[in-house]
Parts: C-alpha cells; sequence; structure tokens
C-alpha cells in the first residue's frame, strides 16, 4: 500500500516538502524574531538610567506585564495588598541584587494568571526606591525603568 502511494505522489513530493520547509523556516523566523523584541535592554552608562541600575537588565515599566503595574500602583499607594506576605522584607539570599543590610529590600507578589498559589513573579523594592522585578522566582532580576 504504502509503495503505490509514494509512487502516486512522487510528483508532488518535491513540492510538498518545500513547502514544509518553508512553514517550518516561517515559524522559526517568526519565532526568532519575537524572542528578539523581549529581550532585555541593559542599562548602559549615559542612557538616563539611575545608577543603581547601571549594568543590569532592565525594563521599562510600561512593557511590565499588565499585574506587575498593578501591583507597583499598591505599592506606590502603601496598599492594601491581596496577599499576606506583601511587603515582607526580601532577604536577597540569591544575592542577585546589590547587597544591603537586611530590611532594605521588600518584596511583594505579582499575580499570575491561572496560578493557584503566588506564582514566581514578584516586585522588590529598595529603600531608596529602587525597583526589580522577577518573573522565575529571584533566579534573575530587571531593574525597572519608572
Amino acid at each position: 500500500m504504502l509503495p503505490r502511494l509514494l509512487t502516486r505522489h512522487s510528483a508532488r513530493l518535491p513540492t510538498l516538502l518545500l513547502g514544509a520547509l518553508l512553514v517550518a523556516l516561517a515559524l522559526l523566523v517568526t519565532g526568532c524574531s519575537a524572542q528578539d523584541t523581549q529581550q532585555d535592554t541593559r542599562a548602559a552608562p549615559g542612557r538616563s538610567t539611575p545608577a543603581w541600575a547601571q549594568g543590569m537588565a532592565t525594563v521599562p515599566e510600561s512593557r511590565l506585564p499588565a499585574e506587575a503595574r498593578t501591583t507597583l500602583g499598591l505599592i506606590d499607594k502603601g496598599g492594601p495588598f491581596p496577599y499576606a506576605k506583601d511587603g515582607a522584607v526580601f532577604g536577597n539570599f540569591e544575592r542577585e541584587l546589590p547587597r544591603q543590610n537586611r530590611g532594605y529590600y521588600h518584596e511583594y507578589t505579582v499575580p499570575t494568571p491561572g496560578e493557584r498559589d503566588r506564582g514566581a513573579r514578584r516586585i522588590v523594592t529598595g529603600r531608596s526606591h529602587e525597583t526589580y522585578y522577577t518573573d522565575d522566582h529571584y533566579e534573575s532580576f530587571k531593574a525597572v525603568l519608572r
């Protein structure tokens, strides 16, 4: 059965293969270009980036997820916060943020749609108004440019 099927469609096989390759290439290019537009920018000297953000990944506040922008609004207003741990001291045990005395940083939950618990996203603020965002539970941070 298979040899007959291949013989019957052998004239169209190069066209089908070419079509499949073009679709795969289009998906690859589209995926890569979408990822490129979401890459972190690196804070560079002279780009009106605050000193505390120099040399680390940055994200403008406007490019944060909507839930993160809502959390920032709650932080600016002083609450009320939806999670009991919001405003708790962030220990920086991962050492991803600049070293400071205990109590310098505080963390706030950024809700993740579809998650039953607090999820992995957080905003961490510093005493001098630094703002950081993580979407991977403290494995990496971006300085939020406000």
